[in-house]
Formats: C-alpha cells, sequence, structure tokens
C-alpha cells in the first residue's frame, strides 16, 4: 500500500490521534441525575485558569483546556458542592468545595468525572 504524499513516512491516516483535553463532568447521586448549575474552578499552582458552570447535562460546554493551553503540571478541580446543593433546596452541612488535584501529561486527554451527594464524593480517571 503507498501512502499519500502528505503523510510523512511511516504514518497512516488512521492512526492520527486527537487533540489532548482536559473535561470534567459531575452527577449529583441524591438526586439521580447530572449537576446541572454547579461552578467548577479550575487551577495550576494556586492560580485560576478558568471558572464554568456546567450545563444541563452536567458538564462544561467546551473543553476546561485543550491543545497548546495543556502543559505538564499539578493541577486542581474545585467543585463548589455546597453551593450548588443549597440552589436545589438541598442542605450540605458537610461538604463545602471539594478540591480534586491531579497531574497531567500533555500526550493524552484526561476526563476527571465527580459523583456527590451533600454527605459524600467520589472521582476517577474517565476516558
Amino acid at each position: 500500500m503507498q501512502m499519500p504524499e502528505h503523510l510523512p513516512h511511516g504514518t497512516a491516516s488512521a492512526h492520527v490521534r486527537p487533540m489532548a483535553k482536559l473535561t470534567t463532568h459531575v452527577l449529583d447521586t441524591t438526586r439521580g441525575q447530572p449537576a446541572a448549575g454547579m461552578k467548577i474552578e479550575l487551577l495550576k499552582n494556586g492560580a485560576l485558569l478558568k471558572s464554568i458552570t456546567t450545563n444541563a447535562d452536567g458538564r462544561g460546554d467546551a473543553p476546561l483546556l485543550e491543545g497548546d493551553a495543556l502543559a505538564t503540571g499539578a493541577y486542581e478541580l474545585r467543585f463548589h458542592v455546597a453551593e450548588y446543593f443549597r440552589d436545589q433546596g438541598i442542605d450540605s452541612p458537610f461538604l463545602d468545595v471539594v478540591p480534586v488535584c491531579f497531574r497531567m501529561e500533555t500526550d493524552s486527554s484526561y476526563h476527571v468525572p465527580l459523583l456527590c451527594s451533600p454527605w459524600a464524593y467520589s472521582t476517577y480517571r474517565g476516558s
């Protein structure tokens, strides 16, 4: 099979990787649905990079970071859980802001979801 001339030798268009990105979403386990309207902040080295509010699907409308904006290093997502639950008419006397600290390498995508209630939360590296 001969490769098109515009591709470097040894590559095939089927192996082109998508641009690396950072995404998140939040599920409200108390109500069993996406957490629409939750404020999320993204920080690096203590500096605020971005602040979003989740949409009806509990996600941001766009990746938090992608392409050249995504750099290797330590990051923190701050999920404003108590404020979200108060807006839903649910008291959250235990959790306030949930910090999730993690490290990223630039060559892969990261999806960092949060499952939460007023009393507990869980996270993982998704795909």
